[in-house]
C-alpha cells in the first residue's frame, strides 16, 4: 500500500545517484539577465489595471521570458553519497552461508505456530500501526510542501447593499445622489511564487527525503517486530523446557526423599542424610514457581507484540524440535542497501543537505505573480456584461536588506544540522558492521558451546549413575550422589538456555543483515497468508 502511494507522489525509493558541486548549483546571472542594485527598495510592485491603455499581457510575457532563463538555478549543494570505508569481507565469515536475506527466514524454524504469530503481529502490533500513521502524516506534509511549486488559484463572490454618509468626506454628497446602493462581485484570483533560486524545489527535496526516512523507520519497526516475536517465542519454548526438566527433577527427588524417610524410620540412615535429601528436593520445588513466573511474563510480552491484551500463547514445536535456520550470505557493502536504519539515516542526510539550499535562498529576492479576473457591478443584471469586467496583475518583489544576521544564523544552523546527520549516517553504518560481526561470531561460538555442554551432560549422567551404584554398594556416602545429581540438573538447565542463545544468535544475524525479507513479510500480510 505504501509503495504504491509513494510512487503516486513521485518519490519511489531508489539508490541516490546525483552529482555534487563544491559550490552552489546556481551560477550568477549573466550580463543582461535579472540583477538587483543596492538602491532597490525592499518591495516593489508592477501593476497594470484594466483602465490603462495598451496590451496588458505584453509586459507580463516579457517578464516571464526573462525569469524563465533563471528557473534552472538551484541554491545549495547537490547531494552525493559520502564515501564509506567498507570491509571487503566479514571477519568471521561463514563458508556455508546461503543467499536468504530476501526470504521469510522465520519459516526455516518449521513451526506453523511461530509463522502465525509473526503474521498476527504484523497486522495488529501497535508500534507498527503508529509507524504507518506517521508515514501518512509525512506524505501529507510532502504534498503540502510540493504544492508551493505550482500556481495557487481561488474564486470568491460577494453581494451586498450599503449606505454611505451624505455629509462625510471632503465634500457633502451632491443632491439627488442616492446614498444607498448595491454591490455585486465575482472574482477568480491566482498567485504563484517563482522558484528562481530553487528554494521551493529544495524544500520539496527535503520533504521528500523526510517522507522516505519515515518509510524506512516504519520498515525498521517491521524488522524489529518480526525478530522480537521470533526471539520471544524461542525464549518461551526454552522456559517450557526448563520447567519440564525442573518438574522431572523434583519428581525424582521426591521419590528419593520418600525412600529415605522409610530408611530413616527403620534406623538405616541418619537424620543428617535425610536432611540432605530433603534440601535437594525443596531446592527443585523452589525453582518451579520461579520458572513459571518467567513463562507467564514471557507470554505477556508476546501478547503485547501481537497487539493483544496479556494472555496465554499457543505452542508449537519444542525447542528440541525447532530447526536452526541457515546463515545468510552477504557482503559488508550490501548493508548500505539492506538495513532500514542505514537508509533512514541517509534520507535524513539528504533532507538536511537540501535544507541548506532553503536557508541560503533567503539571501535572494522573492518574486511572485499575482492577479485576479472578474466582474463587479451595482446591479445584478449587469454583473456579467462587458463594462463590468475587472482584472489586475502584479509582480511583487521582496528583497532582504537588513536582517541583523538572521539569515546567516539560519544558514549556519542548517549546515550544522547537515554535519550532525552525516555523522549519524556514518555511525549507523559502523554500528551495522559491528552488529553483523557480533552475530556471526555469536552463532559460531555458541554452536561449539552447545556441543561441549551436550558432552558434559552425557558425562554427568554416567557420573550420577555410577555414584548411586557406589552408594548402594556401600563404597561412598550419599553426598557424592547428591553432588552428581545437582551438577546434572544445573547443566541440563544451562544446556537448554544455550539452545535459546543459539537460536537468538541466528535471529540477531538476520536482523543485523536486514534485506528484502522485510518486504516479504509485508507481502505475506497483504496476501493474507
Amino acid at each position: 500500500m505504501y509503495r504504491n502511494t509513494l510512487s503516486f507522489f513521485g518519490v519511489e525509493h531508489m539508490k541516490t545517484k546525483r552529482k555534487q558541486n563544491a559550490m552552489d548549483s546556481c551560477s550568477p546571472p549573466a550580463r543582461g539577465q535579472a540583477s538587483f542594485s543596492r538602491n532597490d527598495t525592499e518591495r516593489t510592485t508592477l501593476v497594470r489595471h484594466s483602465r490603462e491603455n495598451g496590451n496588458p499581457g505584453r509586459v507580463l510575457i516579457l517578464l516571464l521570458t526573462a525569469i524563465s532563463l533563471l528557473t534552472g538555478c538551484m541554491i545549495g549543494p547537490d547531494y552525493k553519497r559520502p564515501a564509506v570505508a567498507t570491509p571487503q569481507a566479514w571477519r568471521f565469515d561463514e563458508k556455508e552461508a546461503k543467499d536468504l536475506t530476501n526470504t521469510a527466514w522465520w519459516e526455516q524454524f518449521k513451526d506453523p505456530v511461530l509463522n502465525d504469530l509473526v503474521i498476527a503481529a504484523l497486522k495488529e502490533n501497535k508500534d507498527l500501526l503508529i509507524a504507518s500513521a506517521r508515514v501518512e502524516e509525512f506524505m501529507g506534509r510532502y504534498g503540502f510542501t510540493r504544492s508551493s511549486l505550482f500556481p495557487q488559484m481561488g474564486a470568491s463572490g460577494a453581494a451586498g447593499r450599503q449606505r454611505i454618509s451624505e455629509v462625510d468626506g471632503p465634500a457633502p454628497l451632491s443632491p439627488g445622489v442616492n446614498p444607498t446602493f448595491d454591490a455585486y462581485q465575482v472574482l477568480l484570483s491566482a498567485s504563484w511564487e517563482l522558484d528562481i533560486w530553487g528554494k521551493l524545489r529544495r524544500a520539496t527535496e527535503a520533504a521528500r527525503a523526510d517522507l522516505l526516512s519515515t518509510e524506512e523507520a516504519r520498515r525498521a519497526v517491521v524488522l524489529t517486530l518480526v525478530t522480537s516475536v521470533a526471539s520471544a517465542y524461542v525464549t518461551l519454548r526454552d522456559l517450557d523446557k526448563q520447567l519440564e526438566i525442573t518438574k522431572q527433577t523434583a519428581k525424582t527427588r521426591e521419590e528419593s526423599y520418600k525412600l529415605f524417610q522409610l530408611r530413616f524410620t527403620g534406623g538405616v540412615i541418619s537424620e543428617l542424610q535425610l536432611s540432605q535429601v530433603k534440601s535437594e528436593y525443596e531446592a527443585a520445588l523452589a525453582t518451579i514457581p520461579q520458572i513459571e513466573k518467567a513463562v507467564a511474563q514471557q507470554e505477556n510480552l508476546i501478547s503485547i507484540l501481537l497487539g493483544r491484551n496479556p494472555g496465554a500463547i499457543a505452542r508449537g514445536k519444542t525447542i528440541d524440535e525447532l530447526l536452526l535456520p541457515s546463515v545468510p550470505a552477504g557482503l559488508p557493502s550490501d548493508l548500505l542497501e539492506r538495513r532500514p536504519d542505514i537508509r533512514q539515516a541517509e534520507q535524513d542526510l539528504i533532507s538536511a543537505n537540501a535544507n541548506i539550499g532553503v536557508a541560503r535562498a533567503l539571501y535572494f529576492p522573492t518574486i511572485s505573480l499575482t492577479g485576479f479576473l472578474g466582474t463587479s457591478s451595482a446591479s445584478l443584471s449587469d454583473l456579467f456584461s462587458g463594462p463590468s469586467k475587472i482584472w489586475s496583475y502584479a509582480v511583487p518583489i521582496s528583497v532582504p536588506i537588513f536582517t541583523a544576521g538572521a539569515i546567516e544564523g539560519q544558514v549556519r544552523a542548517a549546515e550544522a544540522i547537515q554535519q550532525q546527520a552525516l555523522f549519524r549516517y556514518q555511525k549507523a553504518i559502523q554500528n551495522g558492521f559491528r552488529e553483523v560481526e557480533d552475530a556471526l561470531i555469536d552463532q559460531n561460538r555458541t554452536r561449539e558451546q552447545l556441543k561441549a555442554q551436550l558432552r558434559q551432560i552425557d558425562a554427568l549422567r554416567a557420573y550420577a549413575k555410577l555414584a548411586r551404584l557406589r552408594y548402594e554398594n556401600g563404597y561412598t556416602s550419599y553426598v557424592e550422589v547428591l553432588d552428581a545429581e545437582r551438577s546434572l540438573f544445573d547443566v541440563e538447565l544451562r544446556y537448554t538456555q544455550t539452545q535459546d542463545l543459539l537460536f537468538q544468535s541466528f535471529v540477531n544475524l538476520y536482523k543485523a543483515m536486514g534485506g528484502g525479507w522485510v518486504v516479504e513479510a509485508e507481502n505475506k500480510v497483504a496476501k493474507g497468508e
